[in-house]
Order: C-alpha cells, then sequence, then structure tokens
C-alpha cells in the first residue's frame, strides 16, 4: 500500500483511516482534470523562480498532459489505500519520472491544491447551468409570446382575482431566471479569483509568483491575503449554493403551478403523456410525477446552503477537515440541477395550453375590475363605480365583458418578451468565459 503524502513512520489505524477518507476519494473524481491544470500552473510558476529545471519541467507537463487525456478518457481511476486526487497525481507522476514527480508540492498545500480545484470546478461548472439555463429562458419566452393572447384566471389568496394571460405566465418564469442568472453572475465572479499559493493558509517561504498562477489558470485575479484565501473554503461554496438555490426556487414555483393547472379541477394545461405515469388500480390517472419530482429535487437543492452553513458555521479562521464533508452534497448539485433544468425545458415545450378556459363561468367575476376599471374612465369616480360593480355582482345583475385592454409595459397586451430578452443577453454577455478557455488550451497544447 502507498503511503500518504503526510504519513511518516507511524502508520494511521484503519478504521480511522476509512472514517477520515470518508468519500474523497469519490469525490475528488470530479475534480481530477482541475487538479492536474492547477499543477501545470504551478509547475511552470516552479521553474520560473528556479525550483524546476526546464528539462523536468517539460517532463512533467508532458506527463501531466497525459493523466488530463487518462482522466477525460474515462480511465483515470484513485487507488485504493490512495487518500485522494493530489495524493494520486503524484504517486502517478513519481511511478513514471522517479523522484521529479515528489517536486511538484514544492511551495503547495493539499489545502489551496483542493482550492484551486474546486474555484477551477466551480467555474466550469457555472458555465455549463448558464447554457442550460439559456435554454429554458428561450422556451419560456418563445411559450410566452406564442399564447400572448390565451387568457387565464389570476390568483391572489388562491381565489380567482384578475384576468391573466399564458403570455404572463411564461414570461414570468422566463424573466424570473434572467434575476437568477445575475445572482449566479456574482457567485462567478466570487469563484474567479486564484488561491493557488496560499498553500496551508499562510503562504511560503518559497518565492511563488501568485501573479504568474492567476494569469496561466485564466483567473481574474487574486485572494491576495493567504488566510482569506483559505477561509474562502466553505464560503465559495454557501455562496455558490445559494445562487444555485435560486434557480431551483423559480422551477420549484414553476413546477407547483404545473402540477395544480395540470389537475382536473383547473384543467389549464396539459403535460405530454411520456412525462406523466398512471395508478396501479385508477385506469383513468395521468399523474404529474415527473414535475412532482422536480418539484422535490429543487427543494432539496434550497437546503443546500443551509447544510453548508451548519458545517462551516462554528469554524474560526483556518483549516479544519469538517470542510471535507461539503463536497458530498455540494460536488452532485451541479449534474442534478442540470438534470433538472432539461427535463423542465422538455416539458415546457411540449405543453399544451387551454385556450377556452374563459369559457367556464366560474371566472365570470374576475372581470369585474375590467367593469370597474371601464366605469371609471368613462367619468365615474373608482370608488362609486367599486361600489355600483359590487352591488351588481351581489344582486346578480353582473354581466361580464371577457376581453382586456392592458397597453402599459409588462401587462397582459404589453409583455414585453423582446425587453426581457434583451435583459437577459445583457446579463449572459457580462461573463467572461473565453478567458479561461485560451488559459487552458495553453495549459494543455502550448
Amino acid at each position: 500500500m502507498a503511503s500518504k503524502l503526510w504519513e511518516k513512520s507511524v502508520q494511521v489505524n484503519h478504521d480511522v483511516e476509512t472514517y477520515t477518507v470518508g468519500r474523497d476519494r469519490e469525490m475528488d473524481l470530479y475534480l481530477a482534470k482541475y487538479d492536474v491544470l492547477g499543477s501545470l500552473a504551478h509547475i511552470k510558476m516552479l521553474e520560473s523562480i528556479g525550483l524546476l529545471t526546464a528539462d523536468e519541467l517539460s517532463a512533467l507537463t508532458a506527463e501531466l498532459r497525459k493523466i488530463h487525456s487518462e482522466i477525460e478518457a474515462g480511465k483515470f481511476v484513485i487507488e485504493e489505500g490512495i487518500e485522494d486526487v493530489h495524493s494520486q497525481v503524484e504517486l502517478m507522476l513519481t511511478r513514471r519520472l522517479g523522484d521529479i514527480g515528489k517536486k511538484i508540492h514544492s511551495g503547495r498545500s493539499r489545502n489551496d491544491q483542493v482550492l484551486v480545484d474546486l474555484r477551477l470546478f466551480i467555474r466550469s461548472e457555472i458555465e455549463d447551468i448558464v447554457h442550460h439555463i439559456t435554454l429554458l429562458f428561450k422556451t419560456l419566452n418563445e411559450q410566452s409570446m406564442r399564447y400572448r393572447n390565451v387568457l387565464m384566471p389570476g390568483y391572489t389568496h388562491l381565489q380567482v382575482a384578475m384576468p391573466s394571460s399564458f403570455g404572463l405566465w411564461f414570461g414570468a418564469y422566463a424573466e424570473a431566471l434572467v434575476d437568477d442568472l445575475t445572482v449566479l453572475k456574482a457567485a462567478y465572479e466570487v469563484t474567479d479569483r486564484n488561491p493557488l499559493g496560499s498553500a496551508a493558509g499562510y503562504g511560503s517561504s518559497f518565492p511563488l509568483n501568485r501573479t504568474m498562477t492567476t494569469r496561466l489558470l485564466g483567473f481574474h485575479s487574486l485572494d491576495y491575503n493567504v488566510v482569506y484565501a483559505q477561509m474562502g473554503r466553505g464560503k465559495t461554496e454557501r455562496i455558490v449554493a445559494n445562487a444555485i438555490a435560486n434557480v431551483a426556487a423559480t422551477i420549484s414555483k414553476l413546477a407547483f403551478d404545473a402540477c395544480m393547472f395540470n389537475s382536473q379541477n383547473f384543467g389549464f394545461i396539459k403535460l405530454a403523456d411520456e412525462f406523466t405515469t398512471g395508478s396501479s388500480i385508477m385506469p383513468h390517472k395521468k399523474n404529474p410525477d415527473v414535475f412532482e419530482l422536480t418539484r422535490a429535487k429543487c427543494n432539496k437543492l434550497q437546503a443546500l446552503p443551509f447544510e453548508i452553513s451548519l458545517i462551516t458555521g462554528n469554524l474560526p479562521s483556518g483549516y479544519f477537515r469538517d470542510l471535507q464533508l461539503v463536497k458530498e452534497s455540494f460536488l452532485p448539485a451541479f449534474d442534478e440541477l442540470k438534470h433538472i433544468i432539461d427535463m423542465v425545458n422538455a416539458m415546457m415545450a411540449q405543453v399544451k395550453v387551454n385556450e377556452h378556459i374563459l369559457d367556464d363561468s366560474r371566472y365570470d367575476l374576475m372581470f369585474s375590475v375590467e367593469e370597474v376599471n371601464r366605469l371609471t374612465r368613462e367619468g365615474m369616480p373608482f370608488r362609486d363605480a367599486y361600489k355600483k360593480v359590487g352591488l351588481d355582482i351581489e344582486a346578480g345583475k353582473f354581466s361580464p365583458v371577457k376581453a382586456v385592454d392592458h397597453t402599459h409595459e409588462g401587462s397582459i397586451g404589453n409583455p414585453c418578451n423582446e425587453e426581457i430578452a434583451r435583459l437577459y443577453r445583457s446579463v449572459l454577455e457580462s461573463f467572461d468565459f473565453e478567458t479561461y478557455h485560451k488559459a487552458f488550451s495553453s495549459l494543455l497544447n502550448e
């Protein structure tokens, strides 16, 4: 069995090792390729300050690129008895290159290795989530434009209130994603800072060039203070988890609406048959299980920031092993959210809208405000118009005019789809993904 990076003359108890390693080997597979990228930048910097020769840099770079290719091909494993991805990569380099492989850890701690791995991972995953959100946004905005003239009831207190439209309903969730994207952009900016070189949280006596590794890894800037860089562990994840939770909250609300509107008592929409399931005893049932599970999955994601807060909230400055547990819920959350978004996008693209909801007389009274406003426009004081319509309703004499003439920005007749799309594009275009893509390409190819 290979020794630990930190192990000296005394071997750790097997049960203690199992307990402390936990699921780290499994979780670190999410980080493997980013660990290699971080090492490629680090060794280039080490050569620039004289801790590696040009030949050593060349040999290490070639082998790290091979390992990166193995990871991309799904051939990389963290062996039994090896604690984490950092140890596995160093072990592979040492097997292939001898003592040269042992030099890559100069000026680093596993603390700042995992910090930089997480930042690189998060940055890439946020980009991926942005692409998925963009597809859902386009679907919702297109559905809003397609059904902008189809009226539906609007509710307050779950009571029929005023006329709304499917244009407004779809469009509301599209605009909600603009705000979610804005928060995600803020989380991206927090993530896009380089902690590498902070070592165990107190810097190094080596003359590290942290500005150089920042450029090589395509970060926008440094986490300058080395103590704060270490304090960023857990905090960064919590900030990003809050951004994930915002997206999940939007989709959870959409899922609730869809389940309710799909039910027979509402009948506003009809989900495609492939997104429903049946009952074992009731042959007529078509259950919205996919949306129900979506709602539950989103609610779990909304709990993620609180879980991270509870793990990290009572820790002083410095590194503590508690932080390891954050990975177990945090790293898989990105795949979970992307899967949710893709499923919701498919359902929303195929949903059928009932264009004759208002044929049902139960919705007649929601046009009462329209009548009050009509009388007010004709010169009757608003309060008198309100009273007249109310008395007509009580007397059973109210006869609705089932048409609306709303023209202000964001209303039924003017839902501002183009403006919302422009707002979305402006946030989308504010992300700078190109810088890190170019940096990664240079590390892997030049």
